[in-house]
């Protein structure tokens, strides 16, 4: 992973930046390339004492072959690029891995809400934990996301994860991730959503199976001592 890149923090992050970094190379070849002809034709055809401009009509086939020849080279770079990110496309967005646990995502202007599975590992149980601007999750887990909105259309991202998606209002979009590092990460609405929308950061936290027990303990506790009064349990540090 070159330097200037954000930290990789799931298991397809290195997938999209080694697409973008061959994206990167092939098009730097070919604007190097056309620059350096370019400038070559500029030299070569510079005004001289004792050479006189001539009036050409057309082209001759040694001229089209300046033409036809980089098209085609062009387009086997476009297929090589499509290759792979068709590969990358497959694996992210068509094959997910079976789900270790689910999370359910729901967008708003302009925050962002999180049902966790509780201790029974199901969503939609009773021991479900709603965090708001914040998402926990365990290391080396796969989990299957249900992203909704409530109101307009927001997107999910979350760039250590190379992931992003739309959320659509009426609509329930799958996805998944496996956070492969530790840490707390940001969340971000990269969708223009109202005037809120500088806002409406959140944040992941990404734990060790033994760590995010020992959240998720303690955030089902907090969500029993609530139960009925219309609050969303919250731990330490959350929301803000």
């Amino acid at each position: 992973m070159p330097y200037w890149y954000l930290q990789q923090a799931s298991t397809f992050a290195g997938d999209v930046d080694n697409l973008v970094l061959l994206i990167t190379v092939i098009v730097g070849f070919w604007f190097l390339a056309a620059e350096f002809i370019f400038f070559w034709l500029i030299w070569r055809f510079r005004a001289r004492d004792g050479h006189k401009a001539a009036y050409v009509a057309g082209e001759t086939k040694r001229e089209k072959r300046w033409v036809s020849y980089p098209h085609y080279a062009v387009l086997a770079f476009d297929i090589l690029i499509l290759i792979f990110a068709l590969r990358v496309w497959n694996d992210i967005k068509i094959s997910a891995p079976p789900a270790e646990e689910r999370i359910r995502v729901i967008a708003q202007q302009w925050a962002w809400t999180f049902v966790h599975a509780g201790p029974d590992g199901v969503l939609d149980t009773a021991d479900d934990i709603r965090t708001v601007d914040d998402m926990h999750v365990e290391l080396d887990k796969t989990y299957h996301f249900e992203l909704h909105s409530r109101d307009v259309v927001h997107s999910f991202s979350v760039p250590v994860f190379r992931l992003k998606q739309d959320a659509v209002p009426g609509r329930a979009i799958l996805g998944w991730f496996r956070p492969t590092r530790t840490g707390e990460f940001d969340i971000q609405c990269a969708e223009i959503c109202g005037i809120g929308h500088g806002l409406m950061p959140a944040r992941l936290i990404v734990r060790t199976p033994e760590e995010h027990r020992a959240w998720m303990a303690e955030a089902s506790g907090m969500a029993s001592a609530t139960a009925g009064t219309g609050l969303v349990a919250r731990v330490e540090g959350e929301g803000q």
